[in-house]
């Protein structure tokens, strides 16, 4: 029977000398739930894990898109549409975009990810020509004013990833993980960027049409262990690779607690993790908040969650109030110099 080990991650300053670090982060780990496809079989002591489980749960990730993972990070997003969910026709405007990502960074953002598609359930495609003209010109223009944060570009696209990994982007974010481009993969490895491969069941279109798994935490992880296995196969190291379990793609509320519940397991891919909860439905539909712009409590409520699992980069709207809040959490584990 096949077997999965989730970590189960603390954060206590006192640490028994059992205790192992997670992923080279802040947290650490005494035990592991074992799951099977049959439900959880317990807890195993972190010495008694397979050598190779044991490795890729502990190993300090290497720095990817010149972020390092020893501690949190916020991505903060840049939707250059007319259509996002929650800032739609806000930033389209070539100078709004430039205004807004100068905020971001200002704000506390290590690394900024600009897109030019929407991905709200039931948003249509927007042609490639379309994409391209939205995102690269305003990476071209940020680095031309000498703009030094990391930059990563939201696409699905192996065309669109090309002109703006060109114009100065260094991650390429794929919410279908190299599925709907069959030239994403040889593009992403004949660059330099590195590349976040996300979770999603269906496309924006349909995803939320009824998602249904047999049992969406170890789904998720196989698919995304399945797309780091094709990433590899293509020439793209694991060590460029950044995952993302895709809250709210292809999910329902129960599909998404559950994965919030088990974030830790996906340490176990050897590769950092970003989250992205950022006003998201089902904040809103928890928390009982119809505007998506006012659920920034509720997105910190989850992005804690995710830090206490050792979660290492959040993608957010919010950033200042994202990055205060991880400035506390940070401070209350690991200590604070004035």
């Amino acid at each position: 029977m096949k077997t999965w080990f989730r970590p189960i991650a603390q954060t206590d300053v006192v640490r028994p000398a059992t205790a192992l670090p997670l992923a080279g982060g802040w947290c650490w780990f005494t035990h592991a739930e074992v799951l099977t496809r049959a439900g959880s079989q317990g807890l195993v002591a972190a010495a008694d894990l397979p050598a190779e489980v044991l490795t890729r749960l502990t190993a300090p990730r290497a720095p990817l898109a010149g972020i390092a993972f020893d501690r949190p990070s916020v991505m903060g997003i840049l939707n250059v549409t007319p259509d996002s969910f929650s800032d739609g026709g806000r930033f389209d405007a070539p100078d709004a975009a430039l205004a807004q990502a100068l905020a971001l960074a200002a704000a506390g953002a290590d690394i900024l990810d600009i897109g030019g598609e929407s991905t709200r359930p039931g948003a249509a495609e927007v042609p490639v020509a379309e994409e391209i003209s939205r995102t690269a010109p305003v990476i071209a223009a940020l680095r031309a004013q000498g703009f030094a944060p990391p930059i990563s570009i939201d696409t699905r696209k192996a065309a669109v990833a090309e002109a703006a990994v060109a114009a100065g982007a260094g991650l390429v974010n794929d919410v279908s993980a190299m599925l709907f481009d069959g030239a994403m993969a040889a593009t992403v490895a004949g660059s330099d960027a590195a590349l976040c491969l996300m979770h999603a069941q269906g496309t924006p279109a349909t995803m939320q049409a009824e998602p249904r798994y047999d049992d969406v935490l170890l789904d998720v992880y196989e698919h995304l262990e399945a797309r780091v296995l094709a990433a590899e196969a293509a020439g793209i190291d694991r060590s460029r690779v950044l995952l993302d379990p895709g809250i709210g793609f292809g999910k329902t509320v129960a599909h998404n607690l559950t994965l919030l519940r088990g974030l830790s397991l996906f340490h176990g891919l050897g590769c950092p993790i970003l989250l992205g909860v950022s006003r998201k439905r089902f904040i809103g539909t928890i928390a009982g908040v119809d505007q998506a712009d006012a659920r920034a409590p509720g997105t910190l409520a989850v992005t804690l969650a995710g830090l206490a699992q050792g979660v290492q980069m959040h993608r957010v709207h919010d950033v200042a109030e994202i990055a205060q809040g991880i400035r506390l959490f940070d401070a209350i584990t690991r200590g604070y110099a004035p």
